[in-house]
């Protein structure tokens, strides 16, 4: 079945995942499973595995490809996939997480994520929730768009209140193209599209993010096996920051540590995977496993 999406650090996945044969996986972020048919082609356990997407076309997707295969494949955000799970007692020896935006979600403007194409204000990785790009852009006071714009797109403070105000004089807008527009007319030169950091901040508050990264992480060694492995992989110093703090806190606690870091330092992107993968330039990977003696 042809590839949408381009998995970024898929030879350091495997390698700090070192899958082998029989074993059980957790992918907590399939999408279009490019790391995921990879880890399976080496574990050939398809029905001890569980593959979540909270986007429906993802998963979709997801059971045209394994179609016939007995892997269980879940259309739900991780963090309550990863409650129910724990519900069930199930454990797992690799976990997997990628918190990038898939290929198909930039590329599709019909999505709304990208600022290059022209497209609804959606940004929706769940279709069926009620929030959307439009209702941020178009309704959301002043105050919590420069909020936003500082918290989740790290936006100077004095620049999120200028193209805050701005916005707010200037809506509705309609499409992704008429507000990218908007802003790329109101800023001032800048290496990367001035758009940039606020459609990063308008997509972290329509999804929960890093909310959902945060209520998530102190789950995750609960559905590790003694000597399981979990990788991480983020896009953006916020994704790494809450990520790296959390292994850091739970594997410090000596022999009674939930976790036991495999990498200090995050894996990046080499020089060949950025020619033929541009998009993998902000990803960072950090992994860590369950102690075998922990109870």
């Amino acid at each position: 079945m042809e590839e949408l999406h381009k998995p970024v650090l898929l030879s350091e996945v495997l390698e700090v995942l070192s899958p082998r044969l029989g074993e059980t996986y957790l992918d907590l972020t399939a999408g279009y499973g490019g790391h995921a048919s990879k880890v399976l082609d080496l574990t050939r356990n398809y029905k001890g595995s569980i593959l979540i997407d909270r986007d429906s076309f993802a998963v979709e997707f997801l059971k045209g490809k394994y179609l016939g295969e007995p892997i269980e494949i879940v259309n739900d955000d991780f963090y309550n996939s990863v409650s129910k799970i724990i519900e069930c007692g199930k454990t797992f020896d690799i976990v997997l997480a990628d918190f990038g935006v898939s290929s198909p979600q930039l590329d599709r403007h019909e999505r709304g994520f990208s600022f290059r194409a022209d497209g609804p204000l959606d940004m929706r990785m769940d279709k069926t929730q009620d929030l959307t790009a439009d209702r941020i852009v178009n309704h959301y006071p002043e105050g919590k768009l420069v909020d936003i714009f500082v918290r989740y797109g790290e936006e100077r403070p004095g620049n999120a209140r200028r193209l805050a105000r701005e916005i707010v004089h200037a809506r509705p807008f309609k499409t992704t193209l008429e507000l990218a527009d908007f802003i790329k007319a109101k800023s001032r030169y800048s290496k990367i599209h001035p758009a940039t950091k606020v459609f990063q901040a308008i997509r972290i508050e329509v999804n929960d993010e890093l909310g959902l990264i945060e209520r998530t992480l102190p789950l995750i060694p609960k559905v590790l096996k003694p000597g399981g492995r979990v990788a991480i992989i983020t896009f953006h110093s916020l994704e790494d920051r809450l990520v790296k703090n959390f292994f850091k806190e739970a594997s410090s606690f000596g022999e009674e540590s939930e976790l036991e870091i495999i990498n200090k330092d995050p894996i990046v992107a080499g020089e060949i995977e950025l020619v033929n993968n541009p998009r993998a330039r902000s990803a960072k990977l950090r992994a860590a496993k369950r102690p075998l003696n922990y109870k």
